[in-house]
């Protein structure tokens, strides 16, 4: 009978115990938080990064287009307008489609540039 007792005192206390419920929420916690810490150090626009300089480009190709760019603290978000040729600039040359698919870039002189 002493090695029957035995046997019960090993298997039958811990299935009463009501602070096992609370350790084992307290496990779930624990790996919540570790999950969270991975996916905030995981995002490339994370305020602990390293790098100085960020890019993150959102809908690439598409009409809704965005890019955010980190440089240091500062943050900048950029929009597709849906305009082409935006902006100011000059003539710098022209681009030839070659037959077998290569393009070659032709500049310009800085005084023949026609606009």
């Amino acid at each position: 009978m002493s090695s029957r007792s035995r046997l019960n005192i090993l298997g039958d206390d811990d299935q009463d115990d009501p602070i096992l419920s609370v350790v084992n929420l307290i496990d779930v916690f624990l790996v919540v938080i570790a999950v969270l810490l991975i996916v905030i150090v995981e995002n490339p626009l994370n305020p602990f990064s390293s790098a100085d300089e960020v890019v993150v480009i959102k809908n690439p190709g598409t009409p809704e287009m965005e890019m955010i760019v980190k440089d240091g603290e500062e943050l900048t978000h950029y929009r597709n307008s849906g305009e082409i040729g935006e902006g100011q600039g000059m003539r710098a040359g022209v681009t030839y489609r070659m037959e077998d698919g290569t393009m070659i870039y032709v500049p310009e002189e800085p005084g023949t540039a026609s606009n």
